[in-house]
């Protein structure tokens, strides 16, 4: 029985019970629905299924993943979709051939970028996976020339946060998917073959803080009655979430709902019987649709200057707002100046030139 008969393919939706029903029941850490982008893959000899893989998400933080590729902590959470993570790979119980787990990963990683533009529309630089060195040594990984940059810190993460006591450290493996990985995942402006979607960014607990602050002082809108959260909230909300990436009331009423209670008290959500509240997509549109964008503007403005001094290039681009017309009858435009390191906007021009 030769290993170049073995072949690897993404598992359909037909196979998809029978792929979770083996998960489950022979991998020591069970199933794993899919979670945001993922990919199950079977690897079979002779039509037999002899090892399943999953790839998933990468993980939000790791300290030894991060330094490795050395990024800014700004960068990390825009660029974490070109890095995908090994999260489940078995071995059925009575297929445990020599060199059999190297040989799957291999044709992975033949396979992968391919499959990954066609169904998430982008590429991928990285792949990572953890190992528990309580159970396995990463012998696999090691075969199939992956390196091994070092343990996490053993702090697991929950819906409420990081835990504050070490569990049990993991052995952290990469495979690079592009000879300079390092330098396209780690330079100030990311390639344009790597850019997808809108610009996001990882707010800290310090930005967190000091969003509300900047708007403190914005006049608001609303009547005193029936106010249950304070305007500085509800804009910082806003601002977070669309700094992290998210468009349109319905993304940043979810980005909202989403957040932990400890950024729920960082952004100085309304507090009652021992719950942090967030606002509702209702309240969320109706201060942004009645707020002053004078105002809102130049709050934002002055948070950048503390936060987005590290640019060392500006870019300028105007756009051409559809359907907005003045009472003059003129289109409006905009035109932007943007950091290209932070991907901040320093301030924005509105114009309507003469028809």
């Amino acid at each position: 029985m030769s290993l170049k008969e073995i072949q690897v393919r993404p598992v359909i939706s037909s196979e998809e019970i029978r792929y979770r029903e083996l998960m489950q029941s022979y991998h020591y850490l069970g199933d794993l629905p899919k979670i945001s982008e993922t990919i199950w893959y079977i690897a079979t000899l002779n039509d037999e299924w002899v090892a399943l893989v999953t790839f998933s998400a990468a993980a939000l933080k790791c300290a030894a993943r991060d330094q490795w590729i050395g990024w800014s902590y700004r960068h990390q959470y825009d660029r974490l979709k070109l890095i995908v993570n090994n999260s489940r790979f078995l071995i059925l119980p009575q297929w445990h051939l020599p060199n059999l787990g190297s040989r799957t990963l291999s044709l992975c990683e033949k396979r992968i970028q391919k499959d990954w533009l066609k169904r998430f529309d982008h590429p991928l630089l990285l792949m990572e996976t953890f190992v528990d060195p309580q159970r396995y040594y990463g012998t696999v990984y090691k075969a199939a020339n992956w390196l091994c940059l070092g343990q996490t810190k053993g702090f697991r993460r929950s819906g409420q946060g990081y835990g504050s006591i070490a569990q049990s450290p993991k052995l952290v493996f990469v495979r690079p998917l592009h000879q300079n990985t390092q330098f396209l995942l780690s330079r100030p402006v990311l390639d344009p073959l790597y850019c997808n979607g809108v610009p996001k960014m990882l707010l800290t607990a310090d930005q967190m803080r000091s969003l509300p602050d900047v708007f403190t002082n914005i006049p608001d809108p609303r009547t005193t009655k029936g106010r249950r959260h304070r305007l500085s909230t509800v804009l910082a909300i806003a601002a977070g979430a669309t700094l992290c990436g998210m468009r349109g009331y319905k993304a940043i009423s979810d980005w909202a709902e989403n957040l932990g209670p400890k950024a729920r008290e960082r952004f100085r959500c309304r507090y009652k019987k021992g719950v942090f509240t967030v606002p509702s997509e209702s309240i969320i549109r109706n201060v942004l649709i009645r707020v002053d964008p004078c105002h809102l503007d130049r709050a934002l403005q002055s948070w950048n200057d503390l936060y987005a001094n590290r640019d060392e290039s500006l870019a300028i681009d105007g756009k051409t707002m559809c359907h907005a017309i003045d009472n003059d009858g003129r289109q409006t435009h905009i035109m932007s100046v943007i950091g290209h390191q932070s991907k901040n906007c320093y301030t924005q021009k509105k114009s309507a030139p003469s028809p």
